[in-house]
């Protein structure tokens, strides 16, 4: 990022602690204060999803009309979510948070819940992380990744940058739904700012962006703290629509307590879900899964740790491979504690850009995860439009890595443009990899240049076709 660290804090002569050593704190140049400063500010950030995952596989039926429990699956969201995020701390070492991915809540709740039980959607989730730790523990994910050319990996960091700041600007009503006869999206709801919660979201904005610029320790984390506070005190006085706020009303809990119910864990049923919906129709739902968990943590993955100033000058992530493992095995974290499959989250970058360099900042965020499994009343206090502007910033932050893409050079130019914005468009990013991967592909084919494009490209960019189409090849099988 832009902001310039400090150098990290001198050590007494010797062996440095324990915890800088284990971390590599120092070597980082980072601090044990800044990475937990980065941690608490990354938890803040993706809090949300302790109600929002909840809300959406909740208010969903399986095939045989059951609910899943909201008390349940706040409790297994949360659950999952900490301790994946903290054995990313220690195995990957790096300031990556995890959760039930929302990429891969919906195809749980829309495509498969609609045609299995809840237990045998949950078992393909598991089956997911199954197939993504064998691809990255033989190598094949790694080789994946390692073979993207640098100017894409740089153009999917300034995508999920633009794709966070737009989920910030949406989630907060800056930029609301267009109608039929007017554009997609417009300017607030109706074209124009109105209400509490957009003041709050500004408020927000305008008080991080000037701490930041003056460099102010924990500006990101201190202005959340501060436009919470002031939409507790606004929402208490004023005569707002609770659904203006969106997920989360800012209001002092009315207890700090609630016992955790761990009622859904281990509920699964690995291959009932191709017996009951099919084998096509399972195996389809399957492939939807691994291709947008594989794609979503692979695009996060580089672009948080190319912030993190992780990625080397060849534009590799050392010690990828136990990132990607981990990543995989929080899938099955995930689906095993009756949520969807643990992925890497975007919000990491608001911990980052707090200064965070190393895996302490996950364990400390996965360890709040695990404490709001006891605490999830305090889940309810922070209104999206506090945090929105966390994401906002950083996405502008992370805009900055367009200047390592060749935009003279159209090869790259063209297909980096791609990914970067169907990314938002779309709200996926794994969307805007795919389309870029395949427009790479085709332009060097176009040109004759089919000795520069890696052959694990080329494959892919035909996995990514048939992802595009799966609902034609799903008709034309029969489907």
């Amino acid at each position: 990022m832009t902001q310039t660290q400090s150098p990290a804090t001198t050590l007494a002569p010797g062996k440095p602690p324990v915890l800088d050593r284990f971390f590599r704190i120092s070597e980082r140049r980072s601090t044990v204060s800044r990475e937990i400063r980065g941690g608490i500010t990354t938890f803040v950030a993706m809090a949300y999803v302790i109600l929002l995952v909840p809300l959406i596989l909740g208010g969903v039926t399986d095939i045989d009309g059951n609910h899943l429990s909201i008390a349940q699956l706040t409790t297994a969201t949360a659950f999952s979510a900490g301790l994946s995020t903290i054995l990313m701390g220690l195995v990957g070492n790096v300031p990556l948070a995890l959760a039930a991915g929302l990429g891969v809540v919906p195809v749980v709740a829309f495509q498969a819940a609609p045609h299995m039980t809840w237990p045998q959607a949950l078992g393909l989730v598991v089956l997911m992380g199954v197939i993504i730790v064998i691809m990255a523990a033989t190598g094949l994910r790694t080789l994946i990744i390692n073979a993207i050319p640098l100017a894409l990996k740089n153009a999917i960091g300034v995508g999920i940058g633009m794709f966070i700041a737009m989920i910030g600007l949406v989630s907060s009503g800056v930029v609301g739904h267009g109608s039929a006869s007017g554009p997609p999206v417009t300017l607030g709801v109706d074209g124009h700012l109105s209400g509490w919660p957009v003041v709050i979201f500004a408020v927000g904005l305008l008080l991080m962006i000037g701490l930041y610029v003056r460099k102010v320790p924990g500006a990101i984390l201190i202005s959340i703290v501060v436009a919470t506070l002031l939409g507790i005190v606004v929402n208490a006085i004023a005569t707002i629509d609770p659904k203006s706020w969106g997920t989360v009303v800012p209001k002092a809990p009315e207890s700090l307590f609630a016992s955790p119910d761990f009622g859904l864990m281990g509920h699964i049923d690995l291959l009932g879900g191709f017996a009951r919906a099919g084998g096509l129709a399972a195996s389809v739902v399957l492939f939807t899964l691994v291709l947008t968990g594989f794609f979503d943590a692979m695009g996060t993955v580089f672009g948080v740790c190319d912030e993190a100033g992780l990625v080397n000058e060849k534009g590799v992530v050392p010690g990828i491979g136990k990132i990607l493992t981990v990543d995989g095995v929080a899938q099955i974290i995930g689906g095993a504690s009756g949520s969807a499959g643990s992925t890497v989250y975007v919000e990491s970058a608001t911990g980052v850009g707090e200064g965070a360099r190393t895996g302490l900042t996950s364990v400390v965020t996965g360890g709040l995860f695990c404490l709001a499994v006891f605490f999830t009343p305090l889940a309810a206090v922070v209104p999206i439009q506090a945090a929105a502007p966390a994401l906002v910033l950083v996405g502008a932050l992370m805009m900055t890595q367009a200047r390592k893409i060749d935009w003279n050079d159209l090869e790259v130019a063209v297909p980096a443009f791609i990914t970067i914005v169907l990314m938002p468009f779309t709200y996926s990013i794994t969307n805007g990899v795919g389309a870029g991967l395949i427009a790479y592909v085709v332009i060097k084919a176009a040109r004759g240049k089919f000795r520069e494009i890696h052959w694990l490209v080329a494959v892919v960019s035909v996995v990514f076709a048939a992802y595009f189409g799966i609902n034609a090849i799903e008709l034309a099988l029969g489907g």
